[in-house]
């Protein structure tokens, strides 16, 4: 009985390989891309957006969109709110908003936002989006330069550049959809040092949490909207 024990464990071990390297081919070659380009098309995924030449030569890449039932123009307030200490992310707020409710309304004294501004991310005020490009009603470029060793954010132009750090924009492009709605654009693109260990943290949970916590925000900036009519 023990032997017969010892070879089936022996003999399991053999299918276990090939079954994990089935596993990542999946992922790999059809999960993957589709997490990447959710919701868009093959055209808005082809173009290029302005804030792309801020990682001129990315690790990684997403575009991802949906429609969303108002103009530009009453989509934009909505994001020029966001940030941890003004509206939010509208996302899942659990997560990245320490389980405060992100707002269900336009608050006049978030409306301010201009180029260089900085919009905390999280509780402790470690870690900022940097607004890099601001055309309103049209594009909403935040960028991060995230300090990996210290878990906060630093500024390029002034600090002392970090041995490992990853670099990055998450940008929004509104334009208008027929029947009066708005094609949402979301592009991020990133670069990180060293890559060798970057990239296989951004491959495993960079891009699915950017998946989870992008769908979400499409989801409830809908919501908002469709509150509004």
């Amino acid at each position: 009985m023990p032997e017969q024990q010892s070879r089936r464990r022996t003999g399991a071990r053999p299918l276990a390989f090939p079954a994990a390297l089935a596993t990542l081919a999946f992922y790999a070659l059809r999960c993957r891309p589709r997490l990447l380009t959710w919701g868009a098309t093959r055209d808005e995924t082809a173009r290029s957006y302005p804030g792309d030449e801020l990682v001129p030569d990315p690790d990684g890449m997403s575009t991802m969109a949906t429609t969303l039932p108002a103009p530009p123009e009453r989509v934009w307030p909505w994001l020029v709110q966001m940030g941890y200490d003004r509206g939010g992310w509208y996302s899942w707020d659990l997560l990245d908003h320490y389980g405060r409710p992100s707002a269900d309304r336009i608050a006049p004294e978030w409306q301010t936002l201009e180029e260089g501004q900085r919009l905390t991310a999280v509780r402790d005020g470690r870690s900022w989006f940097t607004v890099a490009l601001l055309d309103p009603n049209r594009t909403l470029v935040l960028r991060s330069d995230l300090n990996l060793p210290q878990g906060r954010s630093f500024d390029p132009r002034t600090d002392p550049e970090p041995r490992a750090r990853l670099d990055g924009i998450w940008g929004f492009h509104l334009r208008p959809a027929p029947f009066g709605e708005t094609r949402l654009v979301v592009r991020t693109r990133g670069r990180g040092h060293p890559r060798w260990l970057t990239r296989p943290f951004d491959l495993v949970l960079g891009e699915p949490a950017h998946f989870i916590m992008q769908i979400r925000q499409f989801h409830n900036l809908r919501t908002r909207l469709d509150a509004e009519t």
